[in-house]
């Protein structure tokens, strides 16, 4: 099966084989109510009809290599799309739908714009408000159309596009974590190996179903979620994602009822689930057959993956069912990961880790929990200091440097931010290799992610990592369960930056509107907290309302762009309280 996918002329071919082979097998399910089973259904015969009828209509708009803007809910028809735009040799680009708020309609637009598209492809139902957004933004010369439409009579009859591995598959915009979103240009041969990389990480003999709620526009809802299992042959069972947020045990009766062996999720999500999921609905869940329970998209936490193991194993989760993985965009989406087995968690020494080495702590010390991210598959990985570009011996932590099949081409008419990141070289001219911006290590063979370059602190001449706090206050303090917060340094007299000087800050958000008292109170406690294990002093804490964190399609902290607002005063905490060596930070929002 693996070679199978791995040695395919096109995605495309692929999945058209697998129409001749399981033409009246599901292909793709969309699930309304994964309690009563309210769902839409496309066997591969169907689909294939419907991705036929979207590729002739996109024939007569545009030409090979053009790109296509796909907004649509979660959906049969949005993936449907998808599959039209391989078979028509347009490039998809999936985004979230534009919405009311004016960051994602400003998000959308810019997309638009680099990407240069000229065809929008929805459904009847968000046309309307698809083309007011259109005509607010005023993108002249964009067509938008709803595929729903199209007559798929014959659309079995369609042609394929010529392509081989090299051949652009889409473009695949970064959540923009860190920075402004860029478009990735991913191949076929790129979907093909790293999905063929993720399949063996699996280690099964028969095509795995596969589901769940991650969108579209995501990396691992597209390709890990969607496209693996059609590359399979196999069968994909979506929900919507606000359909989770608002009942997450929808998430565990579609795993359920729909038989999935596959189901992955970012870390918050599982943390909803231990919340939300009452005793007397956990009795009604059957997960016995759930044998991939991964945590990808954003850093796992060794607490989650202990409590939701814990929570659910009574449900009949399987004690090796847990597992992190590890992956980006830039490198199509899964890099590592060794599912089917009992989640790894490293003790390791703290000091140690601020000095750059992963070393387990002493059996009668306190550690600091950094799950596994399990084998690296299908890519060679290096870790390199990324100052020096000295590759570096297991053991120490550095920048991850990849190379390989499933790496992309670069960023999508970019070529400066494509040789800064795609054509990294080491210290003695190895290369070129993929700067992920990520920092980790190895320890016996497996790869463990510390942090993201770009969010490391320097407070007092030490290296510490925002995720490690964000993390400790949550688990410290029951008022801030399931709510987001950003950890951050800036300049201690709030302008430049970069030095040992750094003032930390942490920005989080609460419920309600706590009393004066109240915050206050909680305020004190969390910078003791800080103080008590991390031995560093919060300059500032900040309470904001619920929203008030930034965060990615996937659930990651934008704490760049909360630094950023916090720096240009645009932060407008419920409150505030900052050390008084640190006064010239006040000025950065009102306090209470």
């Amino acid at each position: 099966m693996t070679e199978n996918i791995r040695n395919a002329s096109s995605l495309g071919a692929l999945l058209r084989e697998h129409v001749r082979d399981r033409a009246d097998q599901d292909a793709v399910v969309f699930v309304r109510d994964p309690q009563t089973g309210d769902a839409d259904t496309l066997s591969y015969e169907q689909f294939d009809r419907r991705a036929g009828a979207i590729a002739e209509v996109l024939r007569t708009h545009t030409g090979p290599g053009d790109r296509v803007l796909l907004l649509y809910p979660q959906s049969t028809e949005a993936v449907a799309a998808f599959a039209g735009c391989l078979y028509a040799g347009t490039l998809a680009v999936l985004a979230p739908m534009p919405g009311s708020y004016q960051q994602d309609r400003k998000r959308v637009t810019s997309i638009v714009s680099d990407a240069r598209i000229s065809v929008v492809l929805t459904d009847t139902e968000n046309l309307a408000s698809v083309r007011a957004w259109a005509d607010e933004a005023a993108l002249p010369g964009l067509r938008v159309l709803a595929s729903d439409t199209f007559d798929d009579t014959e659309g079995h009859l369609a042609r394929l596009a010529p392509a081989d591995h090299g051949t652009t598959a889409m473009l695949q915009y970064t959540s923009g974590s860190t920075s402004e979103p860029k478009g990735v240009t991913i191949t076929h041969g790129n979907l093909l190996c790293d999905i063929a990389s993720f399949v063996s990480s699996l280690r099964s003999e028969e095509p795995v179903r596969t589901g769940g709620w991650a969108p579209l526009y995501h990396d691992m809802g597209l390709i890990g979620q969607t496209l693996a299992p059609l590359a399979m042959g196999s069968t994909v069972v979506l929900m919507s994602a606000v359909t989770f947020v608002k009942r997450p045990v929808q998430w565990l009766r579609l795993v359920d009822r729909y038989d999935l062996g596959f189901s992955a999720a970012p870390n918050f999500a599982h943390d909803l689930c231990v919340a939300k999921v009452t005793d007397e609905q956990l009795a009604t869940l059957d997960l016995s057959r759930w044998r991939y329970a991964l945590s990808g998209g954003e850093p796992a936490q060794a607490t989650t993956i202990r409590r939701f193991s814990e929570r659910f194993a009574a449900a009949g989760l399987r004690p090796d069912a847990f597992g992190v993985c590890y992956g980006l965009a830039e490198c199509t989406v899964f890099v590592s990961g060794s599912p089917g087995r009992e989640a790894v968690v490293a003790d390791l020494d703290p000091a140690e880790l601020e000095r750059g080495l992963l070393r387990r702590a002493a059996p009668d010390a306190e550690g600091r929990a950094v799950p596994s991210n399990g084998a690296v598959h299908g890519v060679e990985a290096r870790i390199v200091d990324p100052d020096t570009r000295v590759e570096l011996p297991a053991g120490s932590v550095g920048e991850v440097w990849l190379r390989g099949a499933s790496v992309a081409h670069g960023y999508w008419e970019n070529p400066e931010a494509t040789a800064a990141a795609f054509q990294a070289r080491t210290e003695d001219g190895e290369g070129p290799f993929l700067r992920t911006g990520d920092l980790g290590g190895f320890l016996d063979g497996e790869l463990y992610i510390t942090g993201r370059r770009k969010d490391l602190m320097i407070i007092n001449g030490r290296n510490l990592h925002p995720q490690d706090i964000e993390h400790a206050l949550h688990d410290r303090h029951a008022e801030l369960d399931g709510l987001p917060g950003a950890v951050f340094s800036v300049p201690a007299d709030g302008a430049g930056g970069g030095t040992a000087d750094d003032a930390l800050i942490v920005l989080q958000e609460v419920r309600g509107r706590p009393s004066p008292d109240n915050a206050r109170v909680l305020a004190r406690a969390m910078r003791d907290t800080v103080s008590r294990e991390f031995g560093v002093r919060a300059a500032g804490i900040v309470l904001v309302r619920r929203a008030g964190v930034r965060r990615t399609t996937s659930g990651k902290i934008q704490r760049a762009a909360m630094r950023q607002l916090f720096l240009s005063g645009a932060v407008e905490p419920l409150f505030a309280d900052f050390d008084s060596r640190y006064a010239a930070l006040t000025g950065q929002g009102r306090t209470a």
